[in-house]
Parts: structure tokens; sequence; C-alpha cells
């Protein structure tokens, strides 16, 4: 879950790399009293996410800077759309501008490419999952983000679920003679009743020992779409299905239309494009004293 405290220490973090020792540019530029209004644009069509984030941004280096959402996240925009409008100090908005901009971008451009994803399977009952492939630092905006798109989460981290891929499995296998069945029996004793297993396999005959030790969710690794439809066929509702592997939005369709309930989409976090957003700044007249003492509003883009 997307708390503020998270927010608050992402942004913190961002800042602080950015501009370490302050901004000096606009220091050095900028008037302490000049005031701008800006809005947020939308340079090409998508899905919104992170509102709360660039807010944060924003109020985190000056708290006066006033921040208006035209909509809310997970709504969809055009090309064209003013989605904020931003009220403040320049130096304030200034900036925040890099970091509030490169986080709403990304995060909207994950909520865009998922929503893309839910809308080719939306006939059918599976749900678009997103995965572990997220950026270090930035998996709660990033998972957030994938809510915003419509789609869902799987384990947030290590600590959440048991997810034994083949590698676990090839380890514990040895340590039991072979036999997987009874491996994931040895596990299953162990763990709580309230934590999920979920097994990850390569291969229809896996499918049977595997189901045998009473998982909750199997995954089915890199299946052609005939195996996915044998393997649906094979747990017969013993458990959830996961479909991993080759899937993009030419394939998402197909797979999904295999029967399986859930499909992992490491792409929706590892290889996404941040969607085009900009912040576009306007002086606020009376606010930028001349050399003369005089004033006159200049506007500027960034």
């Amino acid at each position: 879950m997307l708390t503020a405290q998270i927010i608050d220490d992402v942004v913190a973090r961002a800042l602080a790399e950015d501009a370490p020792w302050g901004d000096i540019t606009s220091e050095l530029l900028i008037p302490a009293d000049a005031r701008v209004e800006a809005t947020l644009d939308a340079r090409e069509p998508g899905v919104f996410s992170g509102a709360a984030v660039f807010e944060a941004a924003m109020r985190q280096v000056d708290p006066g800077i006033r921040v208006a959402f035209q909509l809310a996240d997970g709504d969809r925009f055009e090309a064209g759309a003013v989605l904020a409008t931003v009220d403040g100090l320049a130096r304030g908005v200034l900036r925040s501008e890099r970091v509030a901009l490169n986080l709403v971008q990304r995060m909207s451009g994950i909520a865009t490419l998922t929503a893309a994803y839910v809308a080719e399977v939306a006939h059918t009952d599976a749900r678009i999952v997103d995965t572990r492939k997220t950026t270090p630092g930035l998996r709660a905006l990033e998972r957030e983000a994938v809510r915003a798109g419509g789609g869902f989460n799987h384990r947030f981290s290590l600590s959440d679920a048991v997810m034994a891929k083949d590698n676990h499995l090839a380890v514990l296998a040895a340590a039991h003679g072979g036999d997987v069945t009874s491996a994931l029996l040895a596990v299953r004793a162990r763990m709580s009743h309230t934590t999920h297993l979920e097994v990850e396999v390569d291969r229809l005959d896996q499918i049977e020992p595997v189901l045998a030790a009473g998982v909750d969710t199997i995954m089915l690794d890199n299946f052609s779409l005939a195996d996915l439809r044998a393997g649906v066929e094979l747990v017969a509702g013993r458990a959830l299905v996961d479909a991993s592997g080759g899937v993009n939005l030419d394939t998402v369709r197909a797979i999904a239309e295999t029967g399986v309930d859930i499909i992992s989409v490491g792409a929706l976090t590892h290889s996404v494009r941040a969607l085009d957003l900009g912040l576009d700044v306007g002086f606020v007249p009376g606010t930028l004293a001349t050399a003369s003492g005089s004033t006159s509003p200049q506007p500027a883009s960034s």
C-alpha cells in the first residue's frame, strides 16, 4: 500500500539527489519573491497516476505551493489536457519541477501500459498482475500505478508469500530425494496458515506432483498456448493458475483465453516508457522586478 510516509521518503531522497546543496540556478537568477502559475500538461493521451507524489514534491520544497488537480488517479486524458495547476513562489516550483515530473511521468506511463493490457483481457476472467521487476526504491509507487491502470499486485516482497521457482525446486527436490510433493508438504507444514504458497512449473508433468502438496497457486512458466489450455484442464480449479513468460500486448489476449486466472507481466514496470507530460510555467504579473525597479511579466516554459 502506498502511504504518505512512503511517498515522503521517496520524494525526500529524490529531492536531496537533485539539489543536495540547493538550486543554485534559481537562487542566482530568480528573485526570492517572484511567483509563478504553472500547468501540468499532457503531450500525449494516457491514464493518470501520481497525484499525491507530484504534490508531495512541491510541498516538501515549499509548503506554500498550491496544487489543484483536474482529474484523479486512474482517470484517462487526451493530449493537450491540463492535468493540474500549480501556484507558488518561483524558486520552489522550479526546484520541485524535475522530481515531480519524473515521478508522475513514470507512474502515468505504468498506469497507461497496464490499462492497455487490462483492455486486451477484459472479455475474460484473467487478472493482469505486476511482478518484483521494479525500479529499486520505487516499488510502492510503481505498484500503485499498476492499480491505477486497473491491474493487480503480485506479492510485494520476498517476505509476503512463499513462491518456489525452478531454482528453489531443484535444491528442495535434491534434499528430498527428488520427491517434490514430499518436499512441498514439508514446507507447508512449517508455514503459517495465513501464508500463500505458489509454485512455478515449466512442464505439464510437474503439475500433479505440485498440486498434490496442496499449493494455493501454480505458475505455468513459458508454456505454449496449447500447454496452457492443457494445464488449466489438469488443475481443474484445485489451485489458481498463473501464466508467466512471453507475455506482451500481442500475446496477452490469447493467453487469457486459455482460462488462466492470473497473467504476470514484468513489462508493466521493468521496461515501461515514461509518459510525455510537461510543466508549463508563466510568471505572475507584478512579481518580477526589472533592473529599473518596474515589473514586467515574462512567460517561461520548462
